[in-house]
């Protein structure tokens, strides 16, 4: 199947979890992918799975330097972009009262000020009728332990999806959000101990309507919907979580 044949799309975080999960998607059904990350081993490992109609370029979102060279690579290897997935971030669990200005600090900058930036960069490279999709999170909606910092940083992105949807429309561009519920990417594994890490997922297992976590390969689906086909549709949050806000 050639669904997104002659598409181009570019995808921060794409080197693993929700954005490896979408560019593998993409790349399946003939579109051209770049794709972003921190890790260069991770990026390489993720090229080579995708093949020659992917692009790997390493580079921190939270560095506008970084963002003006993968806006020329993309220039150089897409022309243009037909979709614009806006995934990278990280997780920032930690209580309110061990918060330190560091985390915080690291946090905004890759998941707020990172994906503001990466629209701002990239937004000259957008055909008309393309689609950007932001990675919001459940966690913006819920009062949830240890994730303020977190938590916020979502919904600010939630609020940008709106405003900057309403920036881009003259341009015929779409602006969305994906709320992802828990989803078993390995990041929790990553971010945090062990222990804390199960503690934490046995929770949202059994606080979720559907007792399980969600796989990338749902949200990425999620995702090219929003992207491509939801044509009559900007400034929403498409919500999926198992049913965990909604029931």
């Amino acid at each position: 199947m050639n669904a997104y044949s002659g598409k181009n799309a570019v995808i921060t975080g794409g080197g693993s979890g929700i954005g490896f999960a979408t560019a593998k998607l993409l790349v399946d059904a003939g579109a051209r992918v770049v794709i972003t990350g921190r890790s260069q081993a991770t990026l390489d490992a993720a090229r080579q799975r995708l093949g020659t109609n992917a692009t790997a370029v390493r580079g921190d979102v939270s560095s506008l330097g970084d963002l003006d060279v993968l806006a020329a690579r993309v220039r150089d290897e897409l022309g243009t972009v037909d979709a614009l997935f806006v995934n990278a971030g990280i997780t920032s669990a930690m209580p309110f009262e061990s918060m330190t200005e560091e985390v915080y600090d690291q946090s905004f900058a890759i998941n707020v000020k990172g994906a503001f930036f990466t629209v701002q960069k990239l937004a000259p490279l957008l055909s008309t009728g393309a689609g950007v999709v932001l990675t919001t999170s459940v966690a913006n909606v819920m009062g949830m332990l240890e994730t303020s910092v977190y938590a916020a940083g979502k919904a600010a992105l939630r609020s940008m999806a709106r405003s900057l949807s309403r920036e881009l429309l003259p341009r015929g561009v779409r602006v969305n959000a994906i709320s992802p519920g828990p989803v078993d990417t390995g990041i929790l594994e990553s971010s945090m101990p062990q222990e804390a890490a199960e503690r934490f997922k046995a929770a949202r297992v059994a606080e979720n309507p559907m007792r399980r976590f969600g796989t990338p390969e749902e949200i990425a689906r999620a995702v090219a919907f929003l992207a491509f086909d939801a044509t009559y549709t900007t400034g929403a949050e498409l919500v999926v979580d198992g049913g965990v806000t909604q029931l």
